[in-house]
């Protein structure tokens, strides 16, 4: 059985620093806005969840 929320690391684009996330993987938009826990920069994290509801990749880039 897979966990529906998982933790990943993200590597915040403004400042490089790297920061563990949680993901819900049954939220319907694939996408969070969380703001760096170091320079304050907002970014956003795009997640994708294949049909067996697991992370397939996450990806976080500057808004």
């Amino acid at each position: 059985m897979t966990d529906l929320l998982v933790e990943r690391a993200v590597t915040c684009p403004s400042c490089w620093e790297q920061h563990i996330v949680s993901i819900d993987l049954t939220e319907p938009d694939k996408r969070l806005i969380e703001d760096c826990y170091v320079c304050c920069n907002p970014m956003r994290i795009n997640f994708e969840v294949d049909n067996d509801s697991e992370l397939v990749s996450v990806i976080a880039d500057a808004l």
